[in-house]
């Protein structure tokens, strides 16, 4: 019984001696400054898991909302250019014009007061060159004098421009003064080639100035998608890259465009730049007005990407940790770019070649 009990008490001491709260932690790794030691025997060693960085073909796409418009050169507003009355109309709402095609004809009292103006100025610039010849004849056959020869040419030189004034004044209507008849109707007449997508006109309506466009002719068989690109991501916008975009109308059917134009101005609310895409609308399916989801794609190009989670964050600086050798890990700075889905682009710091813990690498972000 007492060798029992000597047992007992040899075993409680030596329990007490291997308290858990006292006991010492197992080293796992070594920090040396930049430099990380993971030795091979190390638990954490079978969780890091190391990659070769490559370069793969990487095309940057960037997506944004934009809105169809008709392209300015291509569409045209036509209102009456005086106040009058319709008297007559050419066209039908969806037919295809020529440019200078007639539209409607309006008849209205500055009209003719133009009309008026015109031929009164043409009569007297015709009597102004005979009264000028007259007086020519006179002074060369020595029985004129000189004084009424200049005061011909002075007339004919006020009647010629009272004359060019006057037809200056018509021809703001696209009038040709020598083929008009006084009193009759303005014609107006289609200034581009396109198709008559809004007709207002009424006969007998009476327009007033302010009335605003009663046709618009329009080209849609290109168009304009307007949006916008951030202020960070314009470096990648070039004029010429190809961009594909949707519309909520055909969910169904891509349409291909080109970037016409890069805004040289930011707004300074939502920091970004307008950006126009030229689009083909052969079959009229983009509407001016539509919203369209826009997918911009840059040049393809060769570049170094690695998992998201292989790249960490210091409180200025991402880096990674790079082998130097078995076990030896050292941290690299370096610039990412876009993230493609589970991989970031790398623009500086790695080469093809190098190796990197690719996963893992977070449970030693701490280490400094």
């Amino acid at each position: 019984m007492k060798r029992f009990t000597a047992a007992c008490g040899a075993v409680l001491m030596a329990a007490s001696c291997h308290h858990p709260e006292k006991e010492k932690e197992t080293v796992t790794w070594e920090n040396r400054g930049d430099t990380v030691v993971v030795p091979a025997t190390a638990p954490l060693s079978a969780k890091l898991h190391l990659l070769t960085v490559t370069e793969k073909p990487y095309q940057l796409q960037l997506l944004t909302a934009g809105i169809v418009k008709a392209i300015p050169n291509n569409y045209a507003e036509i209102a009456a250019p005086f106040a009058g009355r319709v008297v007559k109309s050419y066209v039908r709402l969806g037919e295809k014009v020529n440019a200078g095609a007639p539209l409607f004809a309006i008849s209205s009292p500055d009209f003719y007061a133009a009309q008026k103006a015109w031929f009164q100025a043409n009569q007297l610039c015709q009597q102004a060159v005979l009264a000028q010849r007259r007086q020519q004849d006179l002074h060369q056959h020595g029985v004129g004098a000189a004084r009424d020869l200049e005061e011909a040419n002075t007339n004919l030189a006020v009647q010629r421009q009272e004359l060019e004034n006057a037809a200056a004044a018509l021809k703001v209507f696209n009038v040709n003064p020598q083929q008009q008849v006084l009193g009759e109707p303005l014609i107006v007449r289609a200034p581009i080639a396109g198709e008559v997508i809004s007709n207002k006109l009424v006969m007998g309506q009476f327009l007033k100035n302010e009335e605003g466009p009663v046709a618009v002719v329009a080209q849609l068989a290109q168009v304009w998608i307007a949006g916008q690109v951030k202020e960070k991501d314009l470096r990648f916008m070039h004029e010429g890259d190809a961009v594909q975009m949707q519309v909520a109308a055909l969910p169904d059917t891509t349409f291909t465009g080109t970037v016409f134009h890069v805004g040289r101005t930011i707004d300074e609310n939502t920091r970004a730049a307008d950006v126009l895409m030229l689009c083909n609308n052969p079959a009229h399916q983009l509407k001016p007005g539509m919203y369209a989801s826009v997918n911009f794609k840059d040049a393809p190009e060769k570049v170094v990407t690695v998992p998201a989670r292989a790249v960490l964050q210091d409180n200025d600086y991402s880096y990674v940790l790079a082998e130097v050798r078995p076990g030896t890990y050292v941290r690299r700075k370096v610039i990412t770019g876009e993230t493609a889905g589970q991989q970031v682009v790398v623009r500086s710091g790695l080469q093809p070649g190098d190796k990197i813990i690719g996963e893992g690498a977070y449970y030693l972000s701490a280490v400094k």
